[in-house]
């Protein structure tokens, strides 16, 4: 169990938690969450004992291990596999022991203790970690040295996996991981066997593998039973109780004010007058919530071309005359929304170079619209950034002519305010770096943006922000991203990088999720089932009808909680306490009976599209 009891602590002056608790009982696994710059790093270290607190106490039980990914990434000349398993410093300590050790008493202890850790299987777990997170097999003999620093961070990561710690603490751990390694990290952690807290914006990582989210905001710790969608929906809730009972308190102390105001100088009301102020004084006041974030991304809007505006006949690319991809026949219209599928190493960021015209084709011929303007980001385009100028001074040197009024609305058309406008991007954070970059890839109104990893560094609110700006953009858009969540809500169309080719992916975003946790065993062949008979033009009219009463059943749903949220909203009825209970009831009843009532309408759906089919 972790314990954190009535916490303070402070970073130069400036409070982070005051009085803050949380209890997080053994085995279960936690989602951090709060705006960027609460302190939720500075949590970790806190528990971790690097920092001294200035009140209260973490408790974690004695002997527990506590273990994250450190800062200080493995460069040495040791092999992957062999960094890995060093991480497992009891094991690392015994073997070492074993092969010193003469007294037989000891060696039997030793041995012992090696068979109850189950040593002898080491190597093949730490070669699945390091598999599940992208390495090839032979990778995993080659030296940490022979990679490069986002390869590096994994190894750590699988060390720390490796030496499996009883509070496991992870800060952004998909920041450096593919789609595939995202995906397999969370059906890892979801089966991991002791407690583990993660700081995370993946969305999809908070929903799939965590039981429970850990929220601070205002120097406090709450932690919400479930994964991040329901905690998002019991927030929004809460927050709109609490601002309705703000403003009916509101109205109430300033009906008793204006009494005061008004009869404070009479000496027949004297005592009214004074009976009121007590009252005022008496009261606790509500605050209203803070409002949300709102994160904007101004995307401009280009002029619309003729299709399509890219096509490929026959197409090869790849580095030094050797092709990585090889025969590519694509089409690309104005208004596609693509996202690029395949294991790390099949050529996706390849396929984006090509596309953004960073590479030249071996052979073929690619046809680009005359017009035609990309827009290009990557993550190591964001590490590239002049660290001792200002964003206002990037967006000058690209746009010499434009007055500065322009240009700083430009920029805070993309978050980033007066201030940060003036800040040398080397003491902005990571995630207004991004914003800067997004920028610049979208200064000159792309027809095609192609986005390589752009929620790296993006909080919750921001990564929403960019699913709005995408949605609403008027051009093509092809993306590559581990964030699952804006992969769903952005592309329509799946294409998969794989075995030197790029072709349609004819499943969705879950199938293909469900073939990578599958790994790669072959199939098992299935025997040929016989063709079942086409469905009767009457039991198609049944489904109809079915589907049909589904979507009204629905309409009607979602028609009662938006009637049901304008009587929450509503201060007079905080002032009836028990009414105000049971509309609460009624709203959480229609809300459950919403998901209920839209998952029978998607297996209606479902079946009348396979019967037509």
């Amino acid at each position: 169990m972790l314990r954190i009891s009535d916490i303070t602590y402070s970073v130069e002056g400036r409070p982070l938690f005051e009085g803050a608790s949380a209890t997080i009982p053994t085995g279960h696994k936690v989602g951090l969450v709060g705006q960027n710059g609460t302190g939720k790093t500075t949590l970790f270290r806190l528990i971790r004992g690097e920092l001294a607190l200035e009140g209260g106490e973490i408790f974690v039980p004695a002997r527990s291990k506590i273990g994250g990914v450190a800062q200080e990434v493995p460069s040495s000349s040791t092999s992957l596999l062999d960094t890995v398993l060093a991480a497992d410093t009891e094991r690392a300590s015994l073997m070492a022991e074993a092969e010193t050790a003469t007294d037989p008493h000891r060696i039997a202890d030793i041995q012992h203790r090696l068979a109850d850790i189950d040593a002898w299987s080491a190597e093949g777990r730490a070669s699945a970690i390091l598999k599940g997170l992208g390495f090839t097999q032979e990778e995993t003999l080659m030296p940490c040295s022979d990679f490069s620093g986002g390869w590096r961070m994994r190894v750590a990561l699988a060390g720390v996996l490796f030496a499996q710690p009883d509070l496991l603490l992870l800060d952004e751990p998909t920041n450096y991981l593919d789609l595939e390694g995202a995906l397999w990290l969370e059906s890892y952690l979801a089966k991991y066997p002791h407690t583990v807290l993660i700081i995370s914006h993946d969305r999809g990582l908070l929903n799939r593998a965590v039981g429970s989210i850990l929220h601070l905001e205002n120097r406090k710790l709450t932690l919400w039973s479930g994964p991040y969608d329901q905690f998002a929906r019991q927030r929004a809730e809460q927050r709109a109780v609490q601002a309705a009972e703000a403003k009916k308190q509101e109205a109430r102390r300033a009906h008793l004010q204006s009494f005061v105001d008004r009869f404070k100088a009479k000496a027949s009301k004297a005592v009214q007058a004074q009976s009121r102020v007590k009252m005022l004084e008496k009261m606790t006041p509500i605050m209203a919530p803070e409002e949300a974030r709102k994160m904007v991304f101004t995307f401009p809007a280009p002029e619309p071309l003729s299709p399509p505006i890219i096509t490929m006949d026959g197409v090869s690319v790849g580095y030094d005359g050797k092709p990585v991809l090889r025969r590519l026949s694509l089409r690309i219209d104005q208004d596609d929304r693509i996202a690029l599928l395949g294991r790390n190493g099949e050529g996706k960021s390849t396929l984006s170079k090509l596309l953004a015209s960073k590479l030249a084709p071996i052979a073929g011929k690619v046809v680009r619209s005359s017009k035609l303007r990309i827009g290009y980001f990557a993550q190591h385009q964001v590490d590239e950034l002049h660290l001792d100028e200002t964003p206002l001074q990037h967006v000058q040197r690209m746009r010499p002519d434009e007055g500065q009024p322009r240009l700083r609305a430009r920029l805070a058309g993309f978050g980033l305010g007066a201030d940060q406008a003036e800040t040398v991007v080397g003491r902005l954070s990571g995630g207004q770096k991004a914003r800067l970059s997004l920028l610049l890839a979208t200064l000159d109104a792309p027809h095609l943006l192609i986005l390589d990893e752009p929620t790296n560094h993006l909080d919750i609110e921001s990564r929403e922000a960019l699913v709005t700006a995408l949605t609403e953009y008027s051009g093509a858009v092809v993306l590559v991203s581990h964030d699952m969540h804006l992969l769903g809500l952005v592309a329509d169309r799946l294409w998969l990088v794989k075995g030197g080719g790029v072709a349609p992916y004819q499943g969705d975003l879950e199938s293909y999720r469900r073939e990578l946790l599958a790994g790669d065993e072959a199939p098992k062949p299935e025997k040929p089932k016989e063709k079942a008979p086409k469905p009767s033009r009457e039991a198609v009219q049944a489904l109809r009808s079915e589907l049909r009463k589904c979507e009204e059943r629905v309409a009607k749903l979602n028609e009662m909680r938006d009637k049901l949220a304008v009587k929450l909203a509503d201060p007079e009825l905080y002032e009836r306490p028990g009414e105000a209970v049971v509309w609460q009831k009624k709203y959480a009843e229609v809300m459950e009976g919403l998901d209920r009532a839209e998952d029978l309408w998607m297996k209606a759906a479902e079946k009348l599209e396979l019967a037509q089919a």
